[in-house]
């Protein structure tokens, strides 16, 4: 069994994570060879593995283990590694973190073919996963370790079926044939030829019989035994069909990466404030882009609730779980609190009307991409008691009766305007004297906005205190994320002379370019991995993401004005091939925000995507499919947005229209597709139909 269960399901005969992290410790003490290569870490480029990244780094910086830190993007990126990989003599223990447990990792094709002394852990939130990483056995299949949230204690059936599968042997009508044919020569059987006495006895019965008889007898028994235990057709095609609905039954997600390391850090006794709140990030990052229900997450938010507590104890004077009135009770106060999370987008920092103008929900359900729902936002801010001047100016500075206010406010008046799931239970965190408190939803689209955009591409963000003219008579400036902007600027010189020099080579271009785009991935990378741990650019990131969101907004309001949304059988689809903010929405990070923010918009304003109707018949949810043009290489990036059982279906699709694409990250419901394939893609959705 290659599974390692949470702590609260291991036993003596069945070892969880802190056995395999101590395995680890063993063989980095033991091996002859140690350097930063012998314990790699590979990151994929989401908040969640970023917080699992900087949790697992603490852990083996305080055992003194070095270890490597490199960011992998996606299945091509993870491909060129492990060819470099191959050629690390001193590596024995390997970590992925989300990514590759759909893969199967011990076939030669990936690590299979590897010594025999490394060994794999797969830290993945991503499922499904591959069961042969879960339950092959072997030497081989030993070194692949997952460590399991519990659910493959549930996975029994499954198990069963790839097992029965594996290792059963197959039906075989040529060996039934061949037993038949035996027993029809064993009763045609007659007198030898006395020539051949010496090889024949006679037996007590007075009968000849052949020296070797017994043992075709044998071996008839032993196909017979074989055959019994052999699976019959039928099974073997109801095994087949469990393993293939488990498989095709779509994407979705189990428990964060982060809480996998939280959960290790606390069975060593090594948590901290700040290892909660990166745990805290990652489960935050999961419910705010709609990968976990609001069961999944009120379930982990309870453990990290208590956690805050027992770190963090409050004096009785300070009330808890109130957003207005989380201050640091000291300069250097760095404790996490409890707190109600409005959902108005980063609105300790921007704006209220900005906030909720912004805010996906409140967008669907005053509609404020027409002049109408404006003018509905505006009334019920009015209707509160909020001036126009109070709302336009930054949260902070607002008058301090006004946000004590806020809460009751809006619970007396927002439901009339249909807003009646304004807060959600969640988190924030006091920095002492070097910021004011950062909420866990407003720190994760910093990290995200950090991620996606903070280099690349040019992004305008707004000066603060220049809005309607401020003393600098308004505008923006371009971000600079870099804190060695000219040190950056005169690498970035240096090498476009270089390639200038050899333009006449068209595949050196082309690779310049990939090498490029990943030099910015990887700077993107390191900026959120950084920010993680110093408020300083996680703060100035906020305006980074106010000016995405700005983008997001303009987008999504146009795709609605022009009627862009193509209603198909079985999805909605939305293709933007050309605008001012194209280049920033191939990113599939940003691409996906759009289409969550639409999802969200118009999920009660689209016809025939409300569940039920008479008699429960009522037309499903349907998904959207959103595709961008990437203008630098001719091809879509497509994304599916909408429901664990729907994120699929874009996967599924792409194989059965034969359209050249290829998958760049880890997430299943991401795609690249040929520019002149995208109408035989789509053409491809709308025949699939209801059976999806």
């Amino acid at each position: 069994m290659v599974f390692l269960p949470p702590p609260h399901l291991a036993s003596a005969s069945r070892p969880a994570y802190a056995e395999a992290y101590a395995n680890i410790l063993v063989a980095h003490r033991r091996s002859p060879l140690t350097s930063a290569s012998s314990v790699i870490i590979l990151v994929a480029p989401d908040v969640d593995a970023l917080c699992a990244a900087k949790i697992l780094a603490e852990l083996l910086k305080q055992d003194d283990v070095m270890h490597r830190i490199i960011p992998v993007s996606g299945l091509a990126d993870l491909e060129r590694m492990k060819d470099e990989l191959a050629t690390y003599a001193e590596l024995h223990t390997l970590i992925l973190l989300n990514m590759g447990s759909i893969l199967d990792l011990s076939s030669e094709n990936w690590f299979g073919e590897f010594g025999m002394k490394l060994t794999v852990h797969i830290i993945d939130s991503n499922r499904p996963q591959n069961l042969a990483n879960m339950f092959a056995g072997g030497e081989n299949g030993e070194r692949f370790i997952v460590w399991d949230d519990g659910e493959a204690e549930n996975m029994g059936e499954e198990r069963k079926a790839w097992e029965a599968l594996m290792y059963e042997p197959e039906p075989d009508s040529d060996e039934d044939s061949e037993l038949d044919d035996e027993d029809d020569v064993q009763l045609n059987e007659g007198d030898y030829p006395e020539e051949d006495e010496e090889f024949s006895e006679r037996g007590p019965s007075g009968k000849r019989r052949l020296l070797g008889d017994g043992d075709r007898s044998q071996e008839k028994r032993r196909k017979l035994d074989d055959q019994s235990t052999r699976l019959s057709r039928d099974q073997r095609d109801t095994y087949q069909e469990l393993i293939a609905k488990y498989y095709g039954s779509g994407s979705w997600y189990g428990q964060s990466a982060s809480a996998t390391m939280y959960i290790l850090a606390t069975v060593l006794e090594r948590v901290d404030c700040d290892l909660l709140w990166l745990a805290i990030l990652g489960l935050t990052f999961q419910y705010t882009t709609a990968r976990i229900s609001r069961d999944t997450y009120d379930k982990y938010h309870s453990i990290y609730y208590d956690e805050v507590f027992r770190l963090n104890p409050l004096p009785p004077d300070v009330a808890a779980n109130t957003t207005d009135a989380i201050t640091a009770m000291s300069p250097d106060d760095l404790s996490v609190r409890a707190a109600e999370e409005l959902r108005f987008m980063l609105f300790r920092h921007w704006t209220l009307y900005d906030a909720m103008y912004h805010s996906s929900y409140v967008a669907g359900k005053l509609g404020i991409w027409k002049e109408r729902g404006r003018k509905r936002l505006t009334g019920l801010l009015a209707k509160m008691g909020f001036s126009i001047p109070q709302t336009q100016q930054p949260y902070a500075h607002m008058d301090l009766d006004l946000k004590h206010q806020l809460r009751a406010k809006l619970d007396s008046i927002a439901p009339e305007y249909g807003l009646v799931e304004l807060t959600y239970p969640s988190f924030a965190r006091c920095f002492g004297y070097r910021a004011s408190p950062l909420g866990a939803a407003d720190a994760v689209e910093a990290v995200s906005a950090l991620l996606d955009v903070a280099g690349g591409i040019r992004m305008e963000v707004e000066v603060e205190g220049a809005r309607h003219g401020g003393e600098w008579f308004g505008g923006g400036r371009l971000w600079e994320g870099e804190r060695n902007g000219e040190e950056q600027r005169e690498k970035r010189i240096e090498v476009s002379s270089k390639q200038r020099d050899g333009d006449d080579d068209v595949g050196a271009d082309v690779d310049g370019e990939e090498r490029k785009e990943r030099t910015w991935w990887v700077k993107n990378f390191w900026a959120a991995y950084d920010a993680l741990s110093d408020i300083v650019p996680l703060r100035d990131a906020l305006s980074l993401a106010m000016s995405l969101h700005r983008a997001i907004i303009r987008q999504g309001t146009s795709i609605i004005d022009k009627q862009d949304i193509r209603t198909m059988r079985s999805h909605r689809v939305v293709v933007l091939s050309q605008g001012p903010d194209l280049a920033l929405f191939a990113h599939p990070g940003v691409l996906a925000r759009l289409g969550l923010w639409l999802v969200d918009a118009l999920r009660d304003r689209l016809p025939g995507t409300k569940i039920g109707g008479l008699q429960g018949k009522g037309k499903k949810s349907l998904p959207f499919v959103v595709a961008c043009l990437n203008e630098k290489t001719q091809t879509y990036i497509v994304v599916g947005i909408m429901g664990a059982l729907d994120f699929g279906d874009v996967r599924r699709n792409k194989t059965r229209c034969n359209a050249r694409s290829r998958h760049n990250t880890f997430d299943a419901s991401v795609l690249e597709i040929e520019q002149e394939d995208l109408k035989l893609f789509l053409e491809t959705l709308c025949e699939v139909g209801e059976g999806y």
